[in-house]
């Protein structure tokens, strides 16, 4: 039995066998990681933009452990980052300053000030008070020669993704609006301290269709000519950022070679290197979430599996109403009984937490599954871990990288004492 899948239609190697061993050994809920499952997957993008100059740049947020990156690093990907802590993480990771992409809509002065420290090699800026706060901080710093800058562009672009995952679209925080970008540019180039080297989009996350691909790009290609007529000779890439849609069981994937086809038009026509930002496409499918059943119930017509893995886990069925296949992995007793649920019976496989929307999957099948089974949740690697958070005083689970046949944890489980790090039940009181 192969739990973990890499790829629409594949299945990583990560087998029934290892993963009840690390269940018994490392304890649930537990997130396992295939290393292998990241290497096709990353190979598979590579080679559909083969045709283009390209760099990857890993958007950070989809899962952030240290093993994780540091495996992406070695592939030869760059960083797409959106905070400070995740600038530490993938410099503690390995990663150049000069590989890093700093994005997000909402950078504070302290993170400006981290990434000139770093030689982030470019800085994407979403608004002109942005562009004022990096141009003061790069002037005080004196670092010597301009720092490169990049433009995020909002291109109005609507993606069919969920509404909380849609960033292209006019009236949104992100980006700066294209009749903005122009004016924005000549800002930039009057500006001693800075550089602009990149324009880019990011249309959201999760999207199946290239249609807003082709759009997104054809809008970028007209916005470099515009750019290249008002003087603006320095642009030494485009950003087509947005993630590559994956198959949760149910929803269709965005095949990276329909991706490459889709912007690939826009490196030919500018003359410019792509530069792209897959998160979810490297790393979601080569992960799981095991969980064990504790308890079986019926309440009101239905039935519940209780397992000791909720909402606070992984957050996406709660927050999103987003689908994860769950699979039986074996229906070991180990602390809850012998399974006894019947195979036809739908079932709602629910968490801990003291909330109604805490579930993993509703209406499921899952022959034989009971008290004791071990449970594998798919598509868990990427925003799983790191949308975790400690609700109910649970401690976040442990993180496991799996490689030929090997594992390594790769981040303990946290204890209580972590829960309260940094809280006092005695106040110091300071005066006004």
């Amino acid at each position: 039995m192969r739990v973990v899948r890499a790829a629409s239609g594949d299945r990583g190697s990560v087998g029934q066998g290892l993963l009840t061993r690390i269940a018994a050994c490392v304890g649930t809920p537990v997130y396992v990681y295939d290393a292998e499952a990241i290497r096709r997957q990353y190979a598979a993008l590579t080679g559909a933009l083969a045709g283009v100059p390209h760099r990857v740049h890993y958007s950070v947020k989809a899962n952030a452990n240290l093993a994780v990156l540091a495996l992406i690093r070695s592939l030869g990907a760059g960083a797409d980052i959106v905070s400070g802590g995740e600038l530490a993480r993938v410099r503690r990771a390995g990663f150049a300053g000069q590989d890093i992409v700093f994005s997000g809509v909402g950078k504070t002065d302290r993170e400006l000030a981290a990434a000139l420290q770093a030689g982030v090699g470019l800085i994407n800026l979403e608004s002109e008070g942005e562009f004022e706060l990096l141009a003061r901080l790069a002037r005080e710093r004196g670092t010597g020669r301009p720092v490169s800058v990049g433009i995020r562009v909002n291109p109005d672009v609507t993606a069919d993704t969920h509404p909380y995952t849609q960033t292209g679209a006019a009236g949104m925080k992100f980006g700066v609006p294209l009749d903005q970008v122009v004016p924005l540019a000549q800002r930039i180039a009057a500006a001693a301290e800075l550089v602009l080297r990149s324009v880019g989009m990011h249309l959201g996350s999760q999207i199946s269709d290239p249609a807003p691909y082709r759009q997104g790009a054809a809008r970028l290609a007209e916005l470099v000519e515009a750019l290249r007529a008002a003087g603006i000779r320095t642009l030494a890439s485009v950003d087509v950022g947005g993630g590559l849609a994956i198959s949760y069981g149910t929803s269709p994937a965005l095949d990276a070679r329909t991706f490459a086809e889709a912007v690939s038009p826009l490196a030919r026509r500018t003359g410019l290197p792509l530069l792209v930002e897959p998160g979810r496409f490297l790393v979601g499918n080569a992960g799981c979430l095991l969980t064990r059943v504790l308890y079986r119930k019926r309440s009101g017509g239905r039935v519940f599996l209780v397992t000791d893995a909720g909402m606070n886990d992984l957050l996406r069925p709660s927050l999103y109403g987003a689908y994860h296949e769950i699979r039986v992995v074996d229906g070991d007793s180990g602390a809850g009984g012998a399974a006894v649920s019947a195979g036809g019976e739908l079932v709602d496989v629910v968490g801990p937490n003291c909330e109604s929307g805490d579930f993993l999957g509703l209406d499921r099948r899952l022959p034989g599954a009971g008290p004791g089974t071990l449970l594998a949740v798919l598509g868990a690697g990427a925003y799983g871990f790191g949308m975790s958070f400690p609700y109910n005083s649970r401690p976040r689970a442990a993180e496991v990288l799996v490689d030929g046949g090997r594992y390594a944890v790769v981040r303990d489980r946290e204890g209580v004492d972590d829960l309260m790090r940094g809280e006092s039940a005695q106040p110091v009181w300071r005066d006004p």
